[in-house]
């Protein structure tokens, strides 16, 4: 990680990885409301999951759009 990368790149990266973990949230989302085979603790993971990547997008939506959320908190 020695890179120089100049502020236009930085922002590309942060705006790619906003949509990773967007994308993430939504698979674990749907997973977390899908059925799960009696015994099966697939749900909660899933679940803990989707609310990982919430945060994280809530995140990097701060930094890339500053009070963004101050309105829903």
């Amino acid at each position: 990680m020695t890179d120089v990368v100049d502020s236009d790149e930085l922002l590309r990266r942060m705006q790619r990885a906003r949509a990773c973990a967007e994308r993430e949230r939504r698979a674990w989302r749907t997973r977390s409301s899908a059925p799960d085979p009696p015994g099966a603790d697939g749900t909660d993971d899933a679940a803990v999951r989707a609310l990982a990547y919430e945060v994280v997008v809530r995140v990097l939506d701060e930094i890339l759009v500053p009070g963004r959320h101050d309105k829903d908190d």
